[in-house]
């Protein structure tokens, strides 16, 4: 049996979804789902289920302002859409202090944890990238590595809607997400398991971040190309597909359960 439990985890909602006989075991690996922006924890308890099924224990935290986390920031659009990289980073700190928690229960296998996330999800999951070791796996569904020419792109979009932001802000934000942007500090990767899926019709996250991550990425696993995979798809939008789950569950099924990969 599947149990879904709601946990306060260092003042995080979060949403435990495991096996009923192994939630107290420490011996199972752990996987962090982190959610998209203006979604939340609850609209990835399919993917958690499929997981939670091949054995995995899955943690879904709500990012600040989203979810139970909500408030008069979340209700206005743009102060949200301004708010996004604090969120980013906000996620990275908070799901550092998740785990140390968890391990602190005697929750975490520190040698099987798997990090996911859909688009802000998957940025935030590549800004934890270059900040913790002890991620062993990862997939970005959807997401973007390059935080400083997303960034740009962002403002530059914001003032073509009439936004005005000073170059000092400018600079600031893009000096504050520097440390966190893989694309600039490939060799942070160091040869973990990552899988990248990504729409071709995808008209809110380029897909074209994705294809550049990967071909940066190539060179970094010469001595072990299966741990780098890209699945695109030619006909998918801005929405996770059915097969991107799938695959999903198989990747971290494959890599920290040690079970066949399903390459097709």
């Amino acid at each position: 049996m599947i149990i879904v439990e709601k946990e306060t985890i260092v003042t995080i909602p979060t949403l435990h979804v495991v096996k009923a006989a192994l939630k107290d075991q420490s011996s199972i690996p752990t996987v962090f789902f982190l959610h998209g922006f203006t979604s939340a924890k609850e609209h990835n308890l399919h993917v958690a289920y499929l997981m939670a099924e091949q054995g995995f224990r899955v943690i879904l935290p709500d990012a600040i302002h989203h979810g139970e986390r909500e408030d008069d920031l979340s209700k206005d659009e743009r102060k949200l859409a301004m708010s996004f990289w604090e969120i980013v980073l906000t996620s990275i700190k908070e799901l550092d202090l998740i785990k140390k928690t968890l391990t602190e229960k005697g929750l975490v296998d520190e040698e099987r944890i798997g990090v996911i996330g859909t688009s802000m999800g998957a940025i935030t999951t590549y800004g934890a990238l270059t900040q913790f070791s002890w991620i062993q796996s990862a997939v970005s569904l959807m997401g973007v590595a390059h935080f400083q020419s997303f960034a740009e792109a962002q403002i530059k979009m914001m003032e073509q809607k009439g936004v005005t932001i000073d170059e000092a802000m400018k600079e600031m934000v893009l000096a504050k997400l520097k440390p966190f942007d893989l694309s600039k500090q490939l060799d942070k990767i160091d040869n973990r398991p990552l899988l990248i899926w990504h729409g071709k019709q995808d008209q809110v996250v380029p897909y074209l971040f994705s294809e550049q991550i990967h071909q940066s990425l190539l060179g970094y696993y010469d001595e072990q190309p299966e741990n780098l995979r890209f699945i695109s798809e030619e006909q998918a939008s801005h929405k996770v597909s059915r097969q991107a789950i799938l695959k999903s569950v198989d990747w971290f099924t494959h890599h920290l359960l040690k079970k066949t990969f399903k390459v097709s």
